[in-house]
């Protein structure tokens, strides 16, 4: 990667995950300590970073001992992926500089300042403008995920630096006679930040002038209370000045010419524009004098759901949060991700009384519905006529935004493809709150909460097989019915098929269907009923992989392992490590492969029996040789490192070799494999 450096220039976000981009295309940026070496460059733009403030930056106290050498490496591998001309060795520490403009938190710190400049000159308009383009620099909290005490710190620094962004904001908006539209989110705020005195200041005056007199006494009595109770204080002297002008009904408390319009473009004058004929400031919708309808559009849920209790508390925990919460349900097909969103939306829905809306987003049938026909049907369910629907997909989804604004509505939005097709679709202020299904890992979304469901235990997989097929049935011969869940792999729509069809033929006996789950294939022909069928499932996501990852999917189902370590992937991809890893990442967040745990990798035991049914032919001879020609390799490596001499110690470490590609541990809820041969081949 050495040379010239491409000419497209380099992006950085650190208000949200760490990320960088050079022209269109994001960059891979590593582990999350070498994501966080990054952020303190980053943070540092322009300034040399002695190697010793790294270590500290992300061990504290207690480095390893190969701290430096560890620092060291993640600044080669993020100078290979940004270009080696980014980041420099500068007396005995790092540097980076950056153009300007190409760090959102630099660019955010530029743009608080135009805001300040603004103000200080009589320009609201414009410092509203520059806040708000600030403040949409923010993708969650900052530095997420991050560890060591740095970005821990930084964290909190910035959460505080945007509130006082928000503040400055609300305090703009309210200068501009605009707080009938900021009550509700001051509201929000303050529930969140209830000690946060500048926070209950800008509410209560927003709800004075907003004629709102006693609601604005009464927020002042909530502040006060949380403050004795918490802190055994009271409110500040502006709180209580405030108080007291409100009690009194202080005229100079009011907007006495009413609320300002933009500036005109002849004149930033305020006098000239005062003079000029004031043009109303252009809405992009004005909900009609009557209530708009409350859609409810929720599907019906399943009477026999079972399981998911520790799912279930975190994903109603995120979307009962201040705001406006984004949850995401992903997972392998079949596994159970749109039972499980109805369910907890029923649950919900009395929380969001204005309406719940439901769309299927087609995303994992290779058909994803366009944003703009889903915003369509929305703004149709709240009463408003098709033909008076903007065409444009920006004009639709700020349509949404203003008929939500103020009200609390659910979203649910089912089997979606990526978060480019869920974006457009998000509502833009509090109150609301939105639940994602999909396949793949939307990493690029910010969220609340991200559950990744995986298969059933086996209790909970019995406790749904029992509601279909009957207690007495199940009861008669629980060992063949557990026989049954583990040749199922406890997925749930694989649990349900082989329910439904025992339910509707009363003669069979669990015992008796057993060999049909003998081999992949005699299970997989089982596991159809009507339109369900858990082969279909498993290929609407293969379909939807680049051939490379289609190649890497069929090849690393080739050994009879119950896990895979990266060198094993490495050998059957017959790819360098790095390659091999981003394929297999890239399969495990289209949830096609499974990663317990950092480098290991391995199928749910039906989808790698689909895999193996795609047919391989010379590629799985070849896959084969060179899976065994790596064990060689590591056993010789072994051998010469321990010394050929010592029999024992040298058989010894042909096994950890041998253990370290093919791993002999039982694959978690799966049956044993019938007619297997040979060690670690099929």
């Amino acid at each position: 990667m050495g040379g010239e450096e491409p000419a497209d220039p380099l992006r950085f976000t650190v208000l949200g995950p760490v990320r960088a981009w050079r022209g269109i295309t994001e960059l891979p940026l590593g582990a999350r300590q070498q994501r966080c070496v990054l952020a303190v460059l980053l943070l540092r733009a322009g300034t040399t970073v002695p190697a010793e403030e790294l270590v500290d930056a992300l061990w504290g106290e207690r480095p390893p001992l190969a701290a430096l050498g560890t620092v060291r490496t993640y600044v080669y591998r993020l100078r290979r992926v940004l270009g080696y001309g980014t980041i420099g060795p500068d007396a005995g520490g790092y540097r980076i500089d950056t153009a300007p403009g190409s760090v959102d938190a630099a660019e955010c710190e530029r743009l608080a300042a135009e805001a300040a400049r603004h103000r200080s000159a009589g320009r609201a308009e414009a410092a509203l403008a520059a806040l708000r383009q600030a403040l949409s620099l923010w993708h969650g909290e900052a530095l997420p995920g991050l560890p060591g005490p740095y970005a821990e710190r930084q964290r909190v620094r910035w959460a505080e630096r945007r509130l006082e962004l928000l503040e400055a904001r609300l305090e703009t908006e309210l200068e501009l006679g605009r707080h009938d539209r900021i009550t509700g989110e001051l509201t929000e705020l303050a529930d969140a930040h209830p000690m946060r005195e500048r926070v209950s200041h800008l509410r209560m005056l927003a709800l004075y002038r907003a004629g709102r007199q006693a609601e604005a006494l009464d927020a002042y009595a909530a502040a006060r209370r949380t403050l004795i109770s918490e802190l055994g204080v009271e409110p500040g002297p502006e709180l209580r000045e405030l108080h007291g002008r409100i009690l009194a009904a202080d005229p100079d408390l009011a907007l006495s010419t009413g609320p300002l319009r933009p500036l005109t473009n002849a004149s930033e004058d305020p006098v000239a524009a005062s003079s000029a004929t004031p043009s109303p400031e252009p809405e992009p919708f004005t909900p009609p004098p009557t209530p708009l309808p409350a859609p409810r559009q929720l599907p019906a849920k399943s009477a026999d759901f079972s399981g998911r209790q520790a799912e279930k508390a975190a994903l109603r925990q995120a979307l009962l949060a201040p705001g406006t919460p984004v949850a995401v349900i992903c997972g392998l097909g079949g596994v159970g991700k749109t039972e499980l969103a109805v369910h907890l939306a029923h649950s919900l829905a009395p929380h969001f009384p204005d309406g719940q809306l439901y769309a299927d987003l087609h995303g994992e049938d290779g058909r994803p519905a366009p944003p703009e026909e889903i915003l369509g049907s929305f703004l149709g369910a709240f009463g408003i006529p098709r033909d008076a629907l903007p065409a444009g997909l920006t004009e639709r989804s700020v349509l949404l935004r203003s008929v939500l604004a103020g009200r609390r509505v659910l979203l649910v939005l089912d089997n979606a493809r990526d978060a480019r097709q869920v974006r457009p679709l998000l509502p833009g202020g509090p109150g609301c709150a939105v639940l994602v299904t999909s396949r793949a890992r939307l990493t690029s979304l910010t969220t609340a909460c991200t559950a990744e469901l995986g298969a059933l235990s086996p209790d909970e997989a019995l406790q749904l097989f029992t509601g279909i097929v009957g207690e007495d049935r199940v009861h008669a011969d629980e060992s063949a019915a557990r026989e049954l869940l583990a040749a199922c792999g406890h997925l749930p729509l694989a649990v349900r098929i082989t329910a439904a069809r025992l339910a509707h033929r009363p003669f069979w006996t669990l015992t008796g269907i057993l060999p049909r789950f003998a081999d992949g294939r005699g299970r997989l022909a089982f596991l159809r009923t009507g339109d369900l069928a858990v082969e279909s499932t498993f290929r609407f996501g293969y379909d939807q992989l680049t051939p490379a990852q289609a190649r890497a999917f069929r090849l690393l189902a080739v050994p009879d392992a119950p896990e895979l370590p990266l060198d094993a992937v490495a050998s059957l991809l017959d790819l360098p490590r790095d390659a091999a890893e981003d394929l297999a990442e890239s399969l495990a967040d289209a949830s096609m492969l499974e990663t317990p745990a950092p480098g290991r990798y391995r199928y749910h035991g039906l989808l790698r029996d689909f895999a193996r049914s795609l047919g391989l032919g010379a590629e799985r001879t070849g896959a084969l040789d060179r899976h065994e020609d790596a064990i060689a390799r590591f056993t010789t490596a072994a051998d010469i490192r321990h010394g050929l001499g010592d029999p024992v110690g040298a058989a010894e470490h042909h096994r950890s070799a041998h253990a370290l590609l093919l791993p002999t541990t039982e694959e978690p809820r799966e049956p044993a494999r019938q007619g297997a041969g040979g060690s670690g081949r099929v």
